[in-house]
């Protein structure tokens, strides 16, 4: 079974950069979408990029669209998700994810996802 931990989180000023990467355990990373999740304390995880499988084809919320770019590295097997000009709402717990099925397209809605990394946290302030 699939197992994802993510690192990179920490503490930025406004306008900072963060790049935070996915690792696989247990299968082949490259095998699955992955989408990024980025939950604050009380609310529900909300999708802010995602890669394909199937034909690298990512999509982004419309919240860090020009800021966030996913990218994938298929001989280190690690996905990345870069962060710039990031501002406070960016605060919180960052989560990858995959599907259980390989080689798909990706989505920016939870429920399509059923792998869980634990997430590490993002803190933006000044």
């Amino acid at each position: 079974q699939l197992q994802l931990a993510e690192s990179g989180g920490g503490s930025v000023q406004p306008g900072g950069s963060l790049r935070l990467s996915c690792r696989g355990s247990g299968s082949i990373l490259d095998y699955y979408a992955i989408g990024w999740f980025h939950q604050v304390p009380g609310k529900e995880p909300e999708g802010v990029a995602c890669i394909s499988s199937a034909d690298e084809s990512t999509r982004y919320a419309d919240s860090v669209k020009g800021r966030f770019t996913v990218s994938r590295d298929k001989e280190q097997d690690v996905v990345y998700l870069q962060m710039d000009n990031l501002q406070p709402e960016d605060s919180g717990t960052y989560f990858c994810t995959a599907p259980r099925d390989l080689f798909t397209l990706c989505w920016l809605w939870g429920r399509r996802y059923d792998y869980w990394g634990p997430g590490t946290p993002v803190i933006v302030s000044a």
